[in-house]
């Protein structure tokens, strides 16, 4: 599944509070990393402890030297690396700010080469460039006033202290009133001082600037999954999920929600056994599998798959660059892939002497999607490639009951739907 388009500005912030709550998603073997001995088993205890409690100053020196003694250790490797992401604002040389940056991305892809398989981390070492990137992916704003603020609100979070993190922040969201990551760092700031309905006010005021980003209905989650609001909590997750369904930490957030209450989140199992491809002498093949096509066929499926893949190889050839002039280059569309199934519907139905038992499920599950007006949220959520998500930001503009009402009748019930 495609990852959503995101900039990398502010990226390290905007995860940090999923890497708090997410806590040790860490599998390794004991055997990764020599036997410690009696005082480094202390100090890494105590490195550990400093950092679960934000002090990440008193910490570094530790994780500093247990990294050499345990250079396979995942768990040391990843708080380390997210250390000196997080102090990096304070380092004012920038050839060293983007050499702490390199050295803080590799070990977060040490850690994952050892084991450490959360979500968090594998979007921050996707998000920051090998060589560490440029200072202009980590700015908040191109406005100074509201950089400088926001980022003076970040030095005095890692120092906890809320109360003036919340004051910088309010400077900067009155320098720039649409500044989500403001509204939003006040949530987390309220978040982190336990104060969870002020987080909540802040988090809700973040969605108002701007609901199509993920990130503050999984804060207002957190925030009421601290409160054992957990119903409520799912409410939140399912936003950010459809908010944002391609991004790993909206939908791994969901799914380990769906965990935490006993439910079991899916689609409805739907396979397609035609497939379409361009050929580098511009010919177009369709690959059908052979069960489909039965010299003895009653059920009407093989006709339907076949159209199907006709149908998506004229859009190959033609039919696209008609409904995209401003696209240079073919890419499969959610318009595409419902004028397919559509199509094969409707030969389907106008088969004569077809008997429905023996009809293909997925033909009949999409039918099923197709009457209640949620064939494009399942192909959307369900199905998508890289092409298809380009069309979900302009769907979801439009459609977002639909996409709700798909995640609740048929996610929510894994796939089976409601009838």
């Amino acid at each position: 599944m495609p990852n959503s388009p995101r900039s990398t500005s502010c990226t390290i912030r905007l995860l940090r509070i999923c890497l708090v709550v997410s806590v040790a998603l860490f599998v390794f073997s004991n055997t990764a990393f020599r036997a410690m001995g009696k005082q480094d088993e202390v100090e890494r205890k105590q490195a550990l402890k400093l950092f679960n409690d934000g002090d990440y100053a008193a910490a570094l020196p530790l994780f500093e030297r247990l990294e050499k003694i345990y250079p396979q250790d995942p768990e040391l490797l990843e708080k380390f690396g997210w250390i000196l992401f997080w102090q990096n604002d304070s380092i004012k040389d920038p050839v060293a700010r983007k050499e702490s940056r390199k050295r803080a991305r590799d070990l977060l892809v040490r850690a994952h080469k050892n084991g450490a398989n959360n979500p968090v981390l594998v979007s921050m070492i996707e998000a920051i460039a090998e060589d560490g990137g440029d200072d202009s992916q980590f700015s908040f704003s191109t406005k100074k006033e509201v950089d400088d603020a926001m980022r003076a609100g970040e030095a005095a979070f890692l120092k906890q202290d809320f109360t003036k993190a919340i004051e910088l922040y309010q400077q900067a969201l009155l320098f720039d009133p649409k500044m989500y990551e403001a509204a939003l760092y006040i949530g987390d700031a309220y978040f982190s001082s336990a104060e969870q309905r002020k987080a909540s006010e802040w988090f809700a005021k973040a969605i108002a600037i701007n609901p199509d980003r993920e990130t503050a209905y999984r804060y207002w989650a957190d925030s009421l999954m601290k409160q054992g609001r957990v119903t409520e909590a799912g409410d939140k997750f399912l936003e950010a999920y459809i908010a944002e369904p391609y991004n790993r930490l909206a939908s791994s957030g969901f799914v380990n929600w769906g965990d935490r209450v006993n439910t079991r989140l899916g689609h409805p199992k739907v396979d397609i056994p035609t497939s379409v491809a361009s050929q580098p002498n511009g010919n177009t093949t369709i690959n059908l599998d052979p069960s489909t096509l039965k010299a003895d066929d009653k059920s009407g499926s093989g006709a339907a798959w076949m159209t199907y893949g006709l149908i998506r190889a004229s859009w190959v050839t033609t039919e696209f660059a008609k409904q995209f002039p401003n696209e240079k280059t073919y890419r499969h569309s959610l318009k595409e892939e419902t004028a397919a199934i559509r199509t094969a519907l409707k030969v389907l139905a106008e088969q004569k002497n077809v008997d429905p038992q023996t009809i293909d499920s997925s033909l009949q599950i999409l039918a099923k999607l197709d009457r209640e007006g949620l064939l494009e949220p399942y192909i959307l959520l369900a199905m998508p490639d890289e092409g298809i998500a380009k069309d979900f930001p302009a769907y979801r503009k439009e459609n977002v009951d639909k996409l709700r009402r798909y995640v609740v009748e048929y996610v929510l019930t894994g796939g089976v739907g409601k009838n």
